[in-house]
């Protein structure tokens, strides 16, 4: 696939009529939209009904729409539902489609593999690949849809309402595509999902929470804490040896400070690790210190039972000690609660993606160099 076709996937609307209107295509400016609206419905340019036969032509030769394609999906008991996607260069990623009472929420990934080395986390096991375009990342969500849409089981109107960056990858590893993502995610000729449904987490990159501070985007920035000091945290999250717990806690009271949006410290139990009534009251401490008890800057506290994953050696806290935790912050004033564990019969559920995906690309790739070798 030719590097020089454009992206036309990841541009804005104003970007296309930048171009369309221009030569070679010197189309009227109105034909912009049709092409962005179309282009978020999902549609491959044979596609576009309302386009001339020959700019369809032209654009198929000239651009590219990176939508993933769905290799394989699973759907689990609860009515989660993993789908393994390939993407244009035979790469693959995961995303998790979760059924609320309140709508349809998607979990993406943003990346082919991680290189952050969390130590409970499957999606770090192979590494990092490289980073998605924002198309990609908006591929995910616009081919969930489509697939929703073409269920016959489903209600008429049924959509997505939200959107999680909580999949393979870290968000703020690949700034300036997860903005533009954002910016696309919520274009009012697009999928308009608003930004408040939005939840963008991170391991902890400081001078990238700074800066998406600056931007003042109505997200929920989900911080994925997971220990309470640093000596704790620099075992298992090696992002902690370069940015520590007060430097990243500083940053979060700035990001708040700035947008006014509630953050949400992520917190996953891990039996023997981190899950004890000192552990509980240590976090409340930390918390109320930098953030501010009474309510002075608003934050929540999402505790996550871990799931297992064979290679990390890792076992996540029981249901009692996960209880007892939960219990432990309420009763010093934090607000906290147990995420709903959704998906664990396919594989899905958090710090489970870990794409089998990775391994068949890399089969792929050997297959590749033998064949050359003959």
């Amino acid at each position: 696939m030719s590097s020089s076709k454009i992206d036309i996937l990841s541009l804005t609307e104003n970007e296309i009529k930048e171009i369309i209107t221009a030569p070679p295509y010197s189309q009227p400016s109105y034909r912009a939209k049709q092409i962005f609206e179309w282009l978020h419905r999902g549609a491959k340019f044979d596609e576009m009904s309302n386009l001339p036969l020959s700019l369809r032509a032209q654009l198929k030769e000239t651009c590219i729409i990176k939508t993933p394609e769905i290799e394989r999906k699973l759907v689990s008991t609860d009515k989660t539902i993993k789908y393994l996607f390939r993407l244009y260069d035979g790469e693959h990623v995961e995303s998790v489609l979760m059924d609320y009472e309140y709508g349809k929420t998607i979990c993406v990934s943003s990346q082919v593999g991680c290189r952050m080395g969390c130590r409970f986390c499957a999606s770090t096991l192979s590494g990092k690949v490289r980073d998605l375009s924002a198309s990609e990342i908006l591929g995910q969500v616009l081919a969930a849809q489509k697939d929703i849409n073409k269920n016959a089981n489903t209600k008429a109107g049924t959509r997505i309402s939200g959107v999680v960056m909580m999949g393979i990858g870290e968000p703020l590893d690949n700034f300036d595509e997860t903005v533009r993502f954002l910016e696309l995610l919520s274009a009012p000729g697009g999928l308009n999902i608003g930004l408040r449904h939005v939840s963008v987490s991170t391991c902890g990159i400081v001078p990238r929470i700074y800066e998406l501070a600056q931007l003042e985007l109505p997200i929920t920035l989900s911080i994925s804490l997971h220990a309470a000091t640093d000596a704790k945290r620099n075992k298992i999250m090696p992002i902690n040896r370069r940015y520590g717990i007060d430097e990243l806690l500083l940053a979060c009271r700035d990001y708040f400070d700035k947008t006014g949006r509630r953050i949400s410290f992520e917190y996953a139990l891990i039996e023997g690790e981190n899950d004890t009534i000192s552990d509980a009251d240590t976090l409340a401490t930390l918390l109320k210190q930098y953030m501010g008890s009474n309510g002075e800057r608003p934050f929540h506290v999402n505790l996550i039972p871990l799931n297992k994953v064979r290679e990390t050696g890792l076992s996540g806290s029981g249901s009692a000690s996960v209880r007892t935790f939960a219990s432990a912050l309420n009763a010093r004033g934090i607000n906290a609660t147990v995420r709903r564990k959704l998906g664990s019969d396919i594989d899905a559920a958090c710090g489970q993606l870990r794409i089998a995906a990775e391994q068949m690309a890399k089969k792929e790739r050997a297959k590749i160099y033998d064949n050359r070798k003959k």
